[in-house]
């Protein structure tokens, strides 16, 4: 059978109702239908559908093979359209406001945060979303979007929050061995080792062999680990530090990330996130 048109919806709520309660005055009070309207739309799916669904039998109803087989499809179907529209009242918190950051940053720097966030703004619904890429403030629903070296974008107002440094680390277990037994983690961009030697960084006898890793965050996780050597964001490793799970392997810094945080004019409207704006500026 091939369909020339699809069943309009409410049929299928109709169809859903007799099926379910087994009567077609019990699906009309359900509906706030009359009876006579519940009978028509049963009449004209059954026609579109080319055979019957329901056998009558007195004042009540029972489903036929086929009946049975599109109740269980329309349930399903109709059970997953109710979740799906829930879902949208997500998007009209009156409070909410929408971060978009970086998995490492959220992870080892905001996430550990939010419970402060929460006692000083239990007002503020925040609503995260992670990211290795910045986001584009114009075509995405973002409020404010908190990265690495942001650059500017149209009607945004642009915050510089943070120069980061950049030093190399290792668990207590790789520390204490001799250069030549450490291997080396490889990180991307400024987290290359080229770049710290560049800005005159400490040799560390460093092999040039070892892991690479193009995540921020599971190099660093790999070092607390003890897998190896890392160059770290003092700000992303300063707990594992004062916990004593890193060590650092020089007294050297070089400078690293710079991070930034971009907020849409339109959203500097909203009271919540100018409060989220002053949040952060002050958290850093």
């Amino acid at each position: 059978m091939k369909l020339k048109q699809w069943p309009p919806l409410n049929v299928l709520r109709g169809f859903e109702a007799a099926a379910r309660l087994g009567s077609f005055h019990r699906a009309a009070e359900e509906l706030h239908l009359t009876q006579s309207a519940i009978s028509q739309q049963i009449r004209s799916l059954e026609e579109m559908l080319g055979q019957p669904l329901f056998l009558r039998q007195g004042r009540g109803v029972i489903l036929t093979d086929a009946g049975a087989d599109l109740q269980a499809t329309t349930s399903e179907v109709l059970q997953q359209l109710v979740a799906g529209l829930k879902r949208l009242d997500q998007y009209q918190k009156p409070n909410q406001v929408i971060l978009h950051t970086s998995q490492e940053l959220a992870r080892y720097w905001l996430v550990p945060r939010l419970p402060a966030l929460r006692q000083c703004h239990p007002e503020i619904d925040l609503w995260l979303v992670t990211g290795s890429e910045p986001p584009d403030m114009q075509g995405d629903t973002i409020d404010l979007a908190l990265h690495a070296n942001l650059k500017a974008q149209a009607d945004c107002d642009l915050y510089s929050l943070y120069q980061d440094w950049l030093l190399p680390v290792a668990a207590p277990a790789i520390a204490h061995r001799s250069p030549e037994e450490r291997l080396t983690l490889h990180g991307e961009r400024e987290m290359d080792w080229q770049r710290w030697l560049l800005q005159g960084g400490d040799g560390l006898g460093l092999r040039e062999e070892g892991f690479n890793f193009s995540d921020p965050g599971l190099l660093l996780e790999a070092a607390i680990g003890g897998v190896g050597v890392a160059l770290a964001c003092e700000l992303l490793a300063r707990p594992a530090l004062e916990e004593g799970r890193l060590l650092p392997l020089s007294a050297h810094r070089v400078k690293g990330p710079r991070w930034d945080l971009l907020i849409h004019r339109e959203s500097r409207e909203i009271p919540h996130c100018r409060t989220l704006l002053t949040w952060l500026r002050q958290a850093f």
